[in-house]
């Protein structure tokens, strides 16, 4: 299985990066893992609605130039079905089943996703109605993602 991760800016924070390398590494037993980049938009802090409607859709497209035909892909979005842990492995597992040998997870910018991102998903995933910023967002999906892999092969780590 390869699961990838596509967010939206560059990660800075070194505690961030060496929890994310530590979740990665661990990940190596059980699927090829990645993380994708792509620049955000650069934007003043007051944006009018139609100004944020373009920023979303710059990163939009570059996130969608990422995204290979075959993926399956998950958006993390607010407003989108909350799983529990053991609801995402199955999802994971059964994919794997399926026949699905790609997956990619979608963290957008600090505005959300484009109108495009959101079709091009087959589902849009949250964690909660809490808002994080995007760059932890990355650290909690990847250990979830990991979690999910414990549970799929019978370990006690989701205890």
């Amino acid at each position: 299985m390869n699961i990838t991760i596509i967010s939206v800016g560059k990660l800075k924070e070194k505690y961030l990066k060496q929890g994310i390398e530590e979740y990665a590494k661990r990940l190596t037993k059980y699927c090829k893992f990645k993380v994708i980049e792509v620049p955000d938009e650069k934007a003043p802090e007051n944006l009018s609605e139609a100004e944020m409607l373009q920023v979303k859709d710059k990163e939009g497209e570059r996130i969608l130039a990422k995204v290979k035909e075959q993926d399956y892909v998950f958006a993390l979005a607010i407003n989108g079905k909350q799983n529990s842990s053991e609801e995402m492995a199955q999802q994971i597992d059964q994919l794997g089943i399926q026949g699905k040998s790609s997956i990619v997870f979608i963290i957008g910018g600090s505005l959300g996703l484009s109108e495009a991102v959101l079709a091009k998903s087959n589902q849009l995933i949250s964690f909660g109605k809490l808002t994080y910023p995007h760059q932890l967002m990355k650290l909690v999906l990847v250990e979830q993602i990991y979690r999910s892999y414990r549970i799929i092969h019978g370990h006690a780590y989701h205890k």
